[in-house]
């Protein structure tokens, strides 16, 4: 584990590095986001040299691969080209689906807008495929949320977040795509005693997490499933809704 930053490490061999990234941390240096901790960077002092085989967004949270050499970095690559890797993702997504199980197929343009978000196109937009599953759902009065399990079956930016919105349930404190607006115990708990204005969010950034990846190890071709538990935020805002929030 990294020091700075507590980054787990889930798996470590000659080839391989795998670790559950911290929400605030970037998959790769962004020009718009020079002062967010960059993970290859943080890891190099204890790791060396490490190649990045695929991106979370900066608030997302989760299992991520890096390849320890140029020879694991391109096998690596070409099982992400190629759909080989299998991505498992929870969402906590405001509001509650009219279904239990879905898939959308809807094109995708990156970088449309000057908010650099990823828009819907269907004229010039590239393929892009998710399935998703209901979890667990939780509502009180007004106030509902759903635990949903995403399975992108494409790897474009911002997939599982224009998608989910595109279905009318974006990820809590989505401020692309969503609302910025925070998961607060006050509005959850009936009896809450607390001083409002001082309260702390249960959830304060985006409620999304990469839980697990499936590869073949780039040497040996074993298939490999690593699983990275939920960050305290998460885990903590969960256990608060199965607490106080009903169906």
């Amino acid at each position: 584990m990294c020091a700075k930053l507590r980054i787990p490490v889930l798996y470590e061999d000659s080839q391989l590095l795998l670790v559950n990234k911290p929400s605030g941390v970037l998959s790769l240096p962004d020009g718009y986001d020079p002062r967010s901790p960059v993970l290859a960077a943080v890891l190099r002092p204890t790791y060396g040299d490490l190649w990045v085989v695929h991106r979370l967004d900066r608030e997302t949270s989760g299992v991520i691969a890096l390849a320890r050499n140029e020879q694991a970095h391109q096998k690596l690559n070409d099982q992400f080209e190629t759909r080989q890797v299998v991505k498992v993702y929870h969402a906590l997504v405001s509001g509650s689906p009219p279904w239990d199980e879905h898939s959308i197929s809807a094109p995708l343009v990156i970088d449309a807008d000057r908010h650099h978000r990823t828009l819907i196109d269907q004229q010039t937009g590239k393929p892009s495929e998710t399935n998703f599953k209901v979890l667990e759902r939780f509502a009180r009065g007004k106030q509902h949320y759903t635990l949903i399990e995403a399975q992108p079956l494409t790897g474009r930016t911002h997939q599982i977040r224009v998608h989910l919105a595109a279905l009318g349930i974006p990820v809590a404190v989505d401020v692309l795509y969503g609302s910025a607006k925070p998961v607060l115990l006050s509005e959850l708990k009936r009896d809450y005693r607390g001083n409002v204005e001082e309260e702390r969010p249960l959830l304060g950034r985006l409620g999304l997490h990469a839980c697990q990846l499936t590869l073949r190890h780039p040497t040996t071709d074993q298939i490999l499933t690593f699983d990275a538990p939920y960050p305290k935020d998460l885990a903590a805002t969960l256990n608060q809704l199965r607490k106080v929030v009903y169906v």
